[in-house]
């Protein structure tokens, strides 16, 4: 099921008009009419504003509702989240935070970089799937090409930028999850 259509699901049964739920996440009732139609992405500030006007938890929100353990996620699992300076980011296991590993696909543009993780405890995987990449890690500058890959303790300040003329497409996996 699709963010917006989950979205409407809640407010529905919280019998919310979209005017209701724009008002208590301090929205407007067009950019909540739009996630709900799935006609715009969403950026997570926005998506625990919503979440908090309907008293539902972000780790519930992406919980698969069945019961059953999923094992495979497709393509429409993914839920693609805004970031700042970020083409695309889509987690690929939603809800992970209930899990011990966050699979993530960053896609950058020529120049784009990550957000600066700053040192936490834990453990980050990335492979360099399409580009190039520069890795920044405390003092270091590493570069990577496509099929190399990262392994790091997450003490020292962290980020990725695309230093490739092309679109560069990196899975970071991160645990325990950071989201």
């Amino acid at each position: 099921m699709k963010i917006g259509e989950r979205i409407r699901n809640l407010r529905q049964l919280s019998n919310l008009t979209q005017e209701e739920l724009a008002e208590r996440a301090n929205l407007t009732k067009g950019f909540i009419s739009q996630i709900e139609r799935d006609l715009t992405s969403i950026s997570l500030d926005s998506l625990v504003q919503i979440l908090d006007a309907l008293d539902e938890n972000i780790s519930d929100f992406f919980r698969d509702s069945s019961g059953e353990e999923k094992i495979v996620y497709r393509e429409n699992d993914r839920v693609a989240i805004e970031k700042e300076k970020i083409q695309r980011f889509e987690l690929l296991v939603p809800g992970s935070t209930n899990r011990r590993l966050e699979p993530i696909l960053i896609t950058l543009r020529k120049g784009q970089v990550t957000p600066k993780e700053r040192p936490h405890e834990g453990e980050e995987f990335g492979i360099v799937l399409r580009g190039r990449a520069t890795l920044r890690f405390g003092k270091e500058v590493l570069k990577l090409k496509r099929g190399e890959c990262f392994y790091l303790s997450a003490e020292k300040e962290h980020w990725l930028e695309n230093t490739s003329s092309n679109e560069a497409a990196i899975l970071w996996i991160s645990s325990p999850p950071s989201f």
